[in-house]
């Protein structure tokens, strides 16, 4: 099929329906740019970054450039920074935003490339590569990053990059699906607000004393909060918490693979929590988020830049907010899918292609991405060198979910994989709102699910 072709079948598709949730409004935040760079730090970037320095371009280049995030207060300032720090570098190189809401950039990419428009470059969610891959909007980074570059970016992260065993992505950054729960909340409970929860099991025994707290306003305290609206990475989520019980959900070829305990275990937890009003019913992470900033909600699942929408609520929710590994359920230990935020190159010529390197390198500097991570969206970096910064290891919202990077792992990567998410989500509702039978619930997903991973 031609390129051409795939994308206006892609566009078929999504004029039904994009399963996609915002990152969440951030409070604008000035990212600093400016610190200064030791001469140890310097010479590793020089050793580590293979760079594209080399090739010469004859005439100006503009990178059309899609990302959804310059139109987010708190991420727009990095973004822009970012804009004007590189061509500073590069000043015969331009690049030029493209922009859409977070849960239509998917979805308006295809729509540009359909209709005839270039795209350099997408900055989005791994979730997106099979989409784009699939449509021949972008290119794998093996035909362009040397293997030495790309040896020095966790393999865990460089993992969840592939589709069909090919990288078709760059990581800046990444976060499994981390527990964050309020210690204030834990102290007016009676618990200790420095042994969170380990297990599901634990998590259950602490639910009654979280539940019984009112707010100062009056208002319910949450004991435990996961994301179960109509949206893609409410889908991803439900998947690491099926992998948090030991389970599986697809194969690594993209087969339905949910005979197992740990599938069946996950969606009787989601029912046990809404029969006891633990957890909130069909909330985005978005939702979430308000609740934990606002103290009605004692602990939920989220990726570890969620924090930005938090601390956008309530500023005050540094001094309260500490991050723990996701629970471990039946024989399950606390796995989780790895989620990251992702840089997408698209082909549009060898000049395009070697200033869109150049700007992907520039970005994974320390100068640049380490400031951005700890002043805007907490995340652990791809490069393996940057992992030991201090204000990345200290971080409060990082430090204390460390561990689960050695168990996180990635989920398949598939073309229908946001219609299969949302799907997910579907068997989620069918067993708290609709109050349904769970053995039932999963046959009826069954045979959606076999439909939508058959196209």
């Amino acid at each position: 099929m031609s390129k051409m072709k795939k994308v206006l079948s892609l566009l078929l598709i999504f004029a039904l329906t994009v399963s996609l949730v915002g990152c969440g409004g951030a409070q604008k935040e000035e990212t600093k740019t400016d610190s200064a760079q030791t001469d140890e730090a310097q010479a590793t970037n020089e050793e580590t970054s293979e760079t594209s320095d080399n090739y010469e371009f004859t005439e100006p280049v503009t990178i059309k450039f899609a990302n959804y995030a310059v139109l987010e207060a708190g991420y727009d300032v990095f973004w822009n920074n970012a804009k004007k720090g590189f061509e500073e570098k590069y000043p015969d190189i331009t690049v030029e935003f493209m922009t859409a809401e977070y849960g239509q950039m998917l979805t308006q990419v295809v729509t540009w490339v359909g209709g005839g428009e270039k795209v350099d470059l997408v900055f989005g969610e791994a979730s997106w590569l099979p989409t784009l891959a699939d449509a021949g909007i972008i290119l794998p980074v093996t035909d362009t990053f040397s293997e030495d570059y790309l040896s020095q970016i966790y393999p865990s992260m460089m993992d969840a990059m592939k589709v069909y065993g090919i990288p078709y992505g760059v990581p800046m950054y990444a976060s499994p699906f981390i527990m964050f729960y309020n210690k204030d909340l834990f102290e007016q409970a009676g618990l200790d607000p420095n042994s969170p929860p380990t297990t599901v099991d634990e998590m259950m025994e602490m639910a009654p004393k979280l539940a019984a707290l009112k707010t100062a306003d009056g208002n319910q305290v949450y004991p435990f909060g996961m994301t179960t609206a109509s949206v893609g990475v409410s889908g991803s989520c439900l998947t690491s918490l099926v992998y948090g019980f030991g389970g599986s959900v697809l194969n690594a070829d993209g087969q339905l693979d949910i005979d197992n305990a740990g599938f069946t275990q996950t969606f009787e937890f989601l029912k046990e929590l809404d029969d006891k009003g633990y957890n909130p019913q069909v909330s985005k992470l978005k939702d979430l988020r308000n609740l934990f900033a606002l103290g009605q909600l004692a602990m939920y699942y989220d990726q570890s830049w969620g924090f930005n929408g938090v601390r956008s609520i309530n500023p005050e929710a540094a001094n309260f907010v500490a991050s723990a590994a996701p629970l471990a359920g039946g024989q399950g230990t606390g796995e989780s899918v790895i989620q990251a935020h992702t840089l997408m190159m698209g082909n549009n010529g060898e000049a395009q292609v070697e200033a869109t390197k150049l700007f992907i390198e520039y970005l994974l500097t320390e100068d640049v991405l380490v400031p951005y991570l700890e002043n805007v969206a907490p995340g652990y970096p791809s490069m393996m060198a940057l992992s030991e910064i201090q204000g990345i290891k200290e971080s409060p919202v990082l430090s204390g979910a460390l561990k689960s990077l050695d168990t996180a792992k990635s989920a398949t990567n598939i073309p229908t994989i946001n219609d299969f998410n949302l799907e997910l989500t579907a068997l989620s509702q069918a067993v708290t709102v609709n109050d349904k039978e769970v053995g039932q619930s999963i046959e009826e997903f069954k045979k959606v699910a076999e439909i939508i991973l058959s196209n």
